[in-house]
Formats: structure tokens, C-alpha cells, sequence
């Protein structure tokens, strides 16, 4: 790419960068000093293909230069438009859940915490800690279980493009068979709420067994770590995970 076409893009993304820096602080960041907010994130991603699909097109009424802009103000809106969405999803869906975006780390390995409402660039994740959800080695969800995952139903209608994933992780006690059953049975019990109360979007069902730990399967306090049921909320089928290996 030409030295002017560079150009266009460092001042396009430092310009989302100031930008995104004001939307990052209305939305309510709980990480004000955790560094780009996913519309950061996206915006700089966009401009910069942009800027490279629109130098590459070929047209004899745009110099190069002036399509390097165009293909980088416009890769810059759609990157900044599915991060801002990610983030919103997020902040919306913890707040019917009575709690706030965690995107710390640590925080499913906290025992204190039954309840996890994330995201990153790609996807927005909640997990729930199996004994909230289900009783010992039932595919059955409990009343409050359903409850909790009713609440989360207005906001999944606003978003009627959206892929969504449930997946079931267990402890390593018993066979990976029986595992693998058990979190298959609980990932589709979740999915099938959501079918029966209207969402029609695309939704996936997946069982990991024991694959997947959160902490090692140590002792009993991990274990009740590691039984957990997770919903991800995809914007496309290219930001899908494999959550059993990922």
C-alpha cells in the first residue's frame, strides 16, 4: 500500500480511538483502564480492511488514495457498529439479570459468583453455574433456572440476526460418556427454553464432558466451578467458537 494510503489509515484509526474513548465512558465500562473497548476494537479492525479492499479496487475516476478513505471510513462503521452491538448486548443482558458486565479473568473462578455476563470482540458469553441450573446429574432445569433464562428473552427478540450457543461443561467424576450425555442433555434443555419462548434464531446446542475446566478438577470446591452451563451470542457465523477448545 502507498505511503499516503498508511496515512489514511493511522488518521482514520486515531480518530475511532478518540471517538470510541467517549463511547466507551457513556456506555459505562466497569474497565475504564483495561485498555480498546470492543467498538475500538472493531472500528480500527474495519478501517484497516477496508482501507485494503478499497486500495486494491480498481476504477479510473478515484485515485488510490481517495478509495483507501472511502474503504476505510466505511470498513470503520461496520467494525464499530458489531462492537458497540457486542457491548450493548452484553450491558443489556446483564442488566436484566440483576448484575454487571465481568470481564475480568478471574471472575468465573470465583466460588462467590453463580453468574457471569462477558464479552470480547467476537461474542457476548453468560454462564451459570450448574447448581443454580440443574440438580446432580439431571438434564432438567430448575424453576429458577428457567426464570433466569426467561429474563434474558426480551432482550434476544431486539436482536433477531443473532446466532446463539448453548454449551454444557460437567466436573471429570464418572465416564466421559456419562459426562458427555449430561452436558449434551443440559446445553439443549437451555436451547429448547429459548425455542419454546419465541426466539427464532438460529440456536446451537453442544456438550463438552469435562474437556473444558475453568480450574482444575481438584477437589470438590472445583468441581462446582467447572459444572457449568454457558449461552454465547454470536453477531455471524465467523465469530463462532468451538467453546470445547477454545
Amino acid at each position: 500500500m502507498r505511503r499516503n494510503g498508511i496515512k489514511s489509515i493511522v488518521l482514520i484509526s486515531s480518530a475511532m480511538l478518540i471517538l470510541g474513548g467517549c463511547t466507551a465512558t457513556q456506555q459505562g465500562s466497569q474497565e475504564p483502564n483495561s485498555g480498546l473497548s470492543k467498538t475500538q476494537i472493531g472500528a480500527i479492525a474495519g478501517a484497516v480492511l477496508g482501507a485494503t479492499v478499497g486500495g486494491v479496487t480498481d476504477t479510473e475516476r478515484t485515485s488510490r488514495s481517495r478509495r483507501v478513505l472511502i474503504g476505510a471510513g466505511a470498513g470503520a462503521a461496520i467494525g464499530a457498529a458489531i462492537g458497540y452491538s457486542l457491548d450493548k448486548q452484553a450491558q443489556e443482558v446483564a442488566q436484566v439479570l440483576n448484575t454487571n458486565v465481568d470481564n475480568s479473568p478471574e471472575a468465573e473462578k470465583n466460588p462467590n459468583k453463580e453468574l457471569v455476563v462477558s464479552n470480547t470482540e467476537k461474542f457476548v458469553k453468560i454462564m451459570f453455574r450448574s447448581p443454580m441450573m440443574f440438580v446432580t446429574n439431571s438434564i432438567t432445569p430448575t424453576p429458577s433456572a428457567r426464570a433466569e433464562i426467561q429474563r434474558m428473552i426480551p432482550v434476544f427478540r431486539k436482536y433477531p440476526n443473532m446466532i446463539i450457543q448453548t454449551v454444557g461443561h460437567t466436573d471429570n467424576r464418572g465416564s466421559y460418556e456419562h459426562n458427555q450425555r449430561l452436558s449434551e442433555g443440559r446445553a439443549i434443555s437451555v436451547a429448547n427454553i429459548l425455542k419454546n419462548n419465541g426466539i427464532k434464531n438460529p440456536i446451537y446446542s453442544k456438550g463438552c464432558s469435562y474437556l473444558k475446566p475453568v480450574v482444575p478438577n481438584s477437589n470438590s470446591t472445583n468441581w462446582a466451578l467447572n459444572r457449568r452451563v454457558e449461552v454465547y451470542l454470536y453477531p455471524n457465523k465467523e465469530s463462532v467458537i468451538d467453546p470445547c477448545s477454545n
